[in-house]
């Protein structure tokens, strides 16, 4: 099966003094007693930037060559999640039985040692942990019980035989920083779950975090709890940014990342804004800023494709359109036959949360505006095999305005022209057919009923 990941290489030498070259790969296998399915999906743990799937035979045997970065990944097999930790020359056997799929797992061969002490560090964590949430714990009683935990596992680490020396290091990084984590998590998850929201950490419970370096790229990709840290010290700089600069969250954030020293960590950390150009309202600094500070030359190239397409759907400029999409009403609908009255348009789906949850709010706002100078327009970008489960949705939801289903869900051409990666998403247009806001408040949120008041509707 060919693979879509590549592992960082190791190198492995022959007996000669001739250098072979480097293994690029692990090898995996096993076996799977009670099998009930016919593939395990694999995921990578840390970024989710990876998918793959091993086909399972009849007989719960399973084999692959796994070409990918070196780190943990999860497993999917029927619903049901394990992990496992992969690196460059593995030779790994993971057999277990698909009825209680985590608790039986059994590794051996080149990798198992890393495996089962990972395994054997997460059930030691989760029972000196207990069952009770240690975020509802007293400051001081919470840093005692850290502490613990953080001996138990450095002495579970130092007692493990045959691991590789760079693992090791490696793990006991990384057991500081999920201490590290739980630290800087505490103020806000205290709060949240003893409901006292004013709750403040003493002015020295954070000095753990004052020594931390934030540009450290091999523990960023060897260590999801740094990778957290590092996430949340810069977040936090944009909320600094943000509220000494009187700007939008998003260029905030921008801001932030862009100042970071390590390429590296600013590229990743870059990334996770790409999406919010679509929803800015400062799209030209958004763009420079973004195309200043990375380095990835193929989100620069996807960011300036989104680019281009969003100059032409700002405000002011005439809106694209979409030409006889089904009207659950009965025949078709185009935009064109709207003009003449103010058009507030909900792109949405039947399996979208988010949208349903905006749904008492859209009839309670169509309510208020029933008679007026506007149409309230949602269009579906179900699949087609979901068009009976949209029919049956709006009837028993009594969904009013105009429903529509889009021609090609999130590949029609309106949804593209908008660039639309996200719903539910909403945008106002005026009586002839031009852009007011292409990302118009949701219903539920009282700016909606403001714009339409200053815009006499």
């Amino acid at each position: 099966m060919k693979k879509l990941l590549f592992i960082t290489g190791i190198a492995i030498f022959a007996l000669s003094c001739k250098a072979k070259a480097p293994v690029d790969y692990a090898l995996f296998s096993g076996k799977l007693l009670n099998n009930n399915d016919d593939k395990i999906i694999v995921l990578s743990f840390n970024d989710r930037t990876f998918k793959d799937t091993i086909l399972v035979a009849s007989d719960g045997s399973f084999k692959d060559t796994i070409r990918g970065k070196e780190g943990m990944y999860q497993l999917i097999y029927n619903k049901m999640r394990t992990n496992i930790h992969l690196e460059n020359g593995y030779n790994l056997t993971m057999n277990a039985d698909s009825k209680a799929l985590d608790s039986t797992v059994a590794v051996s061969g080149n990798g198992a040692g890393e495996n089962n002490f990972l395994r054997a560090r997460a059930k030691k964590a989760k029972e000196l942990e207990g069952t009770e949430n240690v975020y509802t714990l007293e400051q001081d009683v919470f840093k005692d019980k850290m502490n613990t935990i953080i001996t138990s596992l450095n002495e579970l680490l130092r007692d493990t035989k045959g691991i590789p020396e760079s693992f090791r290091v490696a793990q006991q990084k990384d057991i500081k920083y999920t201490y590290l984590n739980k630290i800087a998590n505490f103020e806000y998850s205290h709060a949240r779950y003893t409901k006292k929201k004013d709750f403040k950490v003493s002015s020295d419970f954070l000095s753990d975090l004052d020594d931390i370096d934030y540009n450290n790229e091999e523990d960023y990709k060897n260590s999801r709890a740094y990778k957290s840290l590092v996430g949340m010290h810069y977040r936090n700089k944009a909320a600094e940014i943000k509220e000494s600069e009187n700007i939008s969250n998003d260029i905030a954030n921008l801001k932030a990342f862009s100042s970071i020293e390590n390429q590296s960590i600013k590229n990743d950390l870059l990334s996770t804004t790409i999406a919010s150009i679509t929803r800015t309202e400062h799209l030209d600094e958004y763009y420079n800023l973004f195309m200043s500070g990375s380095t990835n030359e193929e989100e620069k190239a996807s960011l300036t494709e989104s680019y281009e397409k969003l100059k032409k759907v700002q405000t002011g400029k005439p809106s694209p359109k979409f030409e006889n999409y089904i009207n659950y009403a009965g025949g078709t609908t185009s935009l064109d036959d709207l003009k003449g009255k103010y058009v507030y348009i909900d792109v949405w789906a039947t399996w979208c949360g988010p949208c349903i949850g905006e749904i008492p709010s859209l009839k309670k706002v169509e309510k208020q505006y029933h008679g007026k100078n506007i149409e309230f327009i949602s269009i579906s970008v179900d699949r087609e095999k979901s068009y009976e489960k949209w029919k049956t949705m709006i009837k028993e939801k009594e969904l009013g305005g105009i429903q529509l289903f889009a021609d090609n869900e999130f590949q029609s051409q309106f949804i593209k022209d908008y660039v639309i990666n996200g719903i539910p998403k909403f945008i106002l247009l005026d009586p002839s057919g031009n852009i007011v806001n292409a990302n118009a408040p949701r219903p539920s949120n009282p700016e909606l009923i403001s714009l339409f008041e200053g815009l006499k509707i």
